[in-house]
Order: C-alpha cells, then structure tokens, then sequence
C-alpha cells in the first residue's frame, strides 16, 4: 500500500539561470507533524514484547553510539534503514603539502537509504496541498474573516 506525501508547489528563481530572475515552480514536501524519541519507542513497544522504558533506553544509547561512531570516521551501518557517514567540504589549496585541516569549512552527515528505506521510498504517493505558513495567505485569511 502506497503511503501519501503531501506537497506544496513554491516559486524559486531557476538555479540554472540566477541572473535572469525567472522564476520556476518546484514541488517542497509539507510536514504533518513530528516523531519524536518517546513516539518512536512507543511504536515499537507496540510492535514487540520489548517495555517502552527498554527501547527508550536503547534508542538513547544508540544515539551515543552512532555519534561516536562518526567521530571515529566510521561508516555507521544500520541495516535495511541506511547507513551514516561524514562528508567534508571547505577551500582547496594549490598543492597537497599546502593543504592544513584550517581549510575545512564544513562538516556534514551523508545519509544514504537502504533496502528498506528505498522500498518505503518507492512506495509512495504524492498529494498538493496549499503552501503552510505564508504571510500573504495569514493576512488574506484575518482579512477574509472579518468581513
């Protein structure tokens, strides 16, 4: 069964053609709401035989594992979900000797799905809805309710 992914159609300046200023339209997911680490242990608390308090407690050490597993420079592995590594990014220099850890400017965490996030990707259809949270719209609707 395909799951529903509710999106927005926003207006962006084509980022092939800045200069110009034409606008294209591109689609931007909208948020139904949040899970949370206590969401996510109650879930699968209801899934299995294992207390709330349990997988709460193995939710949390799992999220000191896979932080120190990044520190480490590990690629962290989590099964049919994905997997988790750092990827760098700053300001080149001319030569390799010339090159010092001064030069990183960023440092970002890369996740790439696996098996059973792409299956859960695959499985999925899409839904427009009006855009959340924009000031003309807020303005039109106080407007609207007054008279």
């Amino acid at each position: 069964m395909k799951k529903t992914v509710t999106y927005s159609v926003v207006g962006r300046v084509n980022p092939a053609d800045r200069e110009s200023g034409e606008m294209k339209y591109y689609a931007q997911s909208q948020a139904r709401g949040e899970m949370g680490i206590r969401e996510i242990a109650e879930r699968i608390h209801q899934m299995c035989t294992v207390t709330r308090a349990d997988v709460m407690a193995v939710l949390t050490a799992m999220e000191d594992i896979v932080a120190e597993g990044l520190q480490g420079g590990e690629i962290v592995r989590m099964g049919g979900l994905g997997s988790l590594q750092l990827s760098l990014s700053g300001e080149g220099s001319a030569t390799e000797d010339a090159y010092s850890d001064a030069l990183i400017g960023k440092v970002r965490v890369l996740f790439r799905p696996g098996t059973v996030m792409q299956e859960a990707l695959n499985n999925l259809a899409f839904e427009r809805v009006p855009v959340k949270y924009k000031k003309e719209e807020e303005e039109e609707e106080e407007g609207g309710l007054g008279a």
